[in-house]
């Protein structure tokens, strides 16, 4: 049985170039016929890739036309046919975002990245964090705070001086964004199933977002996230591709 590819690029030059060489040497099909997408970019692109096809949940294999690429094999033109036979396959979930604004008006999202609080206004939210119903943290004044999938811990989570954390390890990244009190607490590692609930104090005068990937609301009182474990996505390795090295390399960068 033959695979059936489809290819998606990111709008860069060197993604599209890597499209056009890609699609004039192996039999290509529409999305929606696909067995497997191929998506050339950066690690943005393969998160909004994995959201465009998150309800077929066909697997995605990237390959890296951006920057930095955790999230990408290498990108090389030949032998594809065979990496993508021999690829191992990561399954992620995402999280499940629960707002509750000012109003009183409920909404959700989902955030294969993460989920970020940030303030509105140029007055520091103040936002108390509950893990499973305890309150962990009564107040923490700051711009903002964020919970980071595995798959996400790359993106704002890593420039908030966040931890990274291997696709599969079983956790989320807790994560503080400029905090002013406590000043020191760094954020905390937390089990993949916790129900995490973050409550604005004061929410009519310190006026707070919440952003799960794509998706903003604002003025929030209370949001509430947890791992949705009925959605599952695939992302697809090379058995070369080390995960673990890049990790340890960026962790001991100046």
């Amino acid at each position: 049985m033959t695979l059936k590819i489809a290819f998606t690029a990111a709008r860069q030059t060197e993604a599209q170039k890597a499209l056009k060489k890609l699609k004039a040497r192996y039999a290509h099909v529409a999305a929606a016929k696909a067995d497997v997408v191929v998506a050339l970019g950066g690690d943005g692109f393969m998160l909004r890739t994995l959201h465009q096809h998150r309800k077929r949940g066909v697997p995605i294999y990237g390959m890296n036309r951006g920057t930095v690429g955790f999230l990408m094999n290498n990108y090389l033109e030949g032998g594809l046919l065979k990496r993508i036979e021999i690829a191992e396959a990561i399954k992620v979930h995402p999280l499940k975002m629960t707002t509750t604004d000012t109003d009183g008006r409920k909404a959700t999202a989902l955030a294969i990245n993460e989920v970020s609080l940030l303030r509105q206004t140029r007055l520091a939210a103040n936002i108390r964090i509950r893990i499973d119903g305890v309150v962990r943290m009564g107040k923490m004044i700051c711009d903002g705070v964020l919970l980071a999938t595995p798959a996400g811990s790359t993106a704002y989570n890593l420039s908030a001086h966040g931890p990274i954390i291997p696709l599969g390890a079983g956790v989320l990244a807790l994560t503080p964004i400029s905090a002013f009190r406590p000043r020191q607490w760094k954020g905390a590692l937390l089990p993949h199933d916790a129900v995490v609930t973050f409550d604005v104090i004061d929410p009519q005068v310190r006026k707070v977002s919440a952003v799960a990937d794509h998706t903003e609301i604002r003025r929030v009182k209370k949001v509430v996230v947890r791992e949705d474990r009925s959605q599952s996505l695939t992302m697809l390795f090379d058995p070369e591709h080390n995960f673990e090295e890049r990790i340890l390399n960026e962790q001991f960068k100046d």
